[in-house]
């Protein structure tokens, strides 16, 4: 059984694909996506803070994950760039969860949403931002 955490990131995953492919502002998606089949059991305030502050930090998250990519961040499917960018997003605003779960829970995501192997890109891209964006915590955990 998944979590409501996990089915919020599912939820804002599909509102930031969907962001990347047509434009939508974050509160039309947040009501389509409210409306949907299991929001019911997705925890709604965390998955429109997902939702919301990675669409409006878009530009700064994406500059946070550039350094740390071997191609452009333009080249990355749009599953795997909304899975960056949202971990990103939980990385820099969200410090009561340890950065091991967001990586956790954006490798989960990959495995289910995105290409064969982007679970592993995912996993080396945030594994390199977390010592980034959370130093003290990274030398702690390892």
């Amino acid at each position: 059984m998944k979590s409501a955490r996990r089915r919020s990131r599912e939820l804002a995953l599909q509102g930031l694909y969907a962001w990347q492919l047509g434009g939508d502002a974050a509160g039309e998606l947040a009501a389509q996506l409210a409306d949907s089949q299991g929001f019911d059991k997705a925890d709604a305030k965390y998955f429109a803070r997902l939702l919301e502050g990675t669409i409006e930090e878009a530009a700064v998250l994406e500059r946070l994950i550039e350094p740390v990519l071997d191609r452009k961040l333009k080249e990355l499917s749009p599953v795997e760039r909304g899975i960056l960018l949202m971990a990103a997003f939980e990385l820099k605003n969200a410090p009561e969860i340890p950065y091991k779960v967001v990586i956790n829970e954006a490798i989960e995501l990959a495995k289910s949403f995105g290409g064969t192997d982007g679970y592993k890109y995912v996993n080396g891209v945030l594994d390199k931002l977390g010592g980034r964006l959370r130093p003290d915590e990274r030398k702690q955990r390892n």
